[in-house]
């Protein structure tokens, strides 16, 4: 394998002169660069990306950080920005953070050793200031951090608004939330669409909301112990589709039919949804475009471009399936 010393030898020049023509920084002739490239070809020369790197301090790569891979929302998601990287030229870094603050905050060190060009994140435990002492771009998505950083969601509260009416469209008279955590804004926002739909109702009662954690287990758990709380439940809305699963799982194993004796909608649109039995009733976001959107917009502020708008909230549709 040839290395630069090899190449600068056969063009007969110095190994910082094929360096500025490989980093295309400082002068170089015309004529001389055309040496250099074709010493280059004929060596079938490799650059070193890792010494490239060191020298640049640019690696041409981006940092995506998620709170749970095992959620199938973040590795579509994932793969929206792996996608649209590639396209633009860069690399993607998959960081797992767990939701965990001390492991999010490795992750962001490791990440800046690597000299990442810039990070996507997805993250309910960030703060500005640590996002500000990165000093690179950074780009929140799905959840907002700040309202100073350019952030990507959608429409959260709508969404569950429209999910809790159509439970009342389809007779629902007894409709019950399984919520997310209570530290995550997502699951708020949807929490507080819920409310404003029945938190009037004569029939509302609080113990009609459980906490699924956005987890199909945590769901499977709390609709069993809600609906035998509360048996007369007709419709339950899950603020994501992993906790909807869970709650047709605790139906069943309630002998519930679903959507007969129960209906459920979820909120996502993951393409889980379209694989269970019943098939899913769901607010499905753009996921694909909500990664997609994340990454363009990353691209363009480590290069320097100009944009528009740097909050943006894309909105989301009502897909009606068997489970209502």
């Amino acid at each position: 394998m040839s290395s630069i010393k090899d190449v600068a030898k056969h063009a007969g020049v110095s190994v910082a002169t094929v360096s500025r023509v490989l980093n295309d920084k400082g002068y170089v002739s015309d004529n001389t660069r055309e040496k250099v490239e074709h010493s280059i070809k004929e060596l079938d020369y490799t650059p070193n990306e890792i010494a490239r790197t060191l020298f640049n301090k640019q690696s041409k790569t981006i940092g995506l950080i998620v709170p749970d891979i095992m959620n199938p929302y973040f590795p579509e998601l994932a793969r929206a920005v792996e996608d649209t990287a590639t396209k633009l030229g860069y690399n993607v870094i998959l960081c797992n953070s767990d939701g965990n603050t001390e492991k999010e905050q490795r992750y962001l060190d490791v990440l800046l050793q690597k000299y990442v060009n810039g990070i996507i994140v997805s993250s309910n435990t960030l703060n500005v200031n640590q996002i500000e002492k990165l000093n690179i771009p950074v780009v929140s998505i799905d959840r907002e951090i700040s309202k100073g950083l350019p952030t990507i969601v959608v429409e959260n509260k709508k969404g569950a608004m429209m999910a809790t009416h159509f439970l009342k469209s389809k007779g629902c008279t007894r409709i019950a939330h399984i919520r997310g955590p209570h530290a995550i804004v997502n699951a708020e926002e949807r929490y507080g669409g819920y409310q404003e739909v029945v938190g009037k109702e004569t029939w509302f009662k609080e113990s009609y909301i459980a906490n699924g954690n956005y987890d199909m287990e945590t769901s499977i758990e709390a609709t069993l112990e809600l609906l035998g709380l509360h048996p007369e439940i007709d419709g339950i809305f899950a603020a994501n589709d992993i906790m909807a699963i869970g709650a047709i799982k605790a139906a069943y194993q309630l002998g519930k039919r679903v959507p007969e004796d129960i209906a459920i909608i979820g909120f996502d649109g993951i393409s889980l949804s379209k694989a269970t039995i019943p098939e899913l009733t769901t607010i499905v976001q753009p996921i694909y475009e909500l990664g997609e959107t994340a990454t363009t917009m990353l691209v363009q502020l480590m290069e320097r471009q100009p944009i528009e708008e740097t909050y943006r909230i894309l909105d989301v549709k009502l897909v009606e399936r068997h489970s209502t």
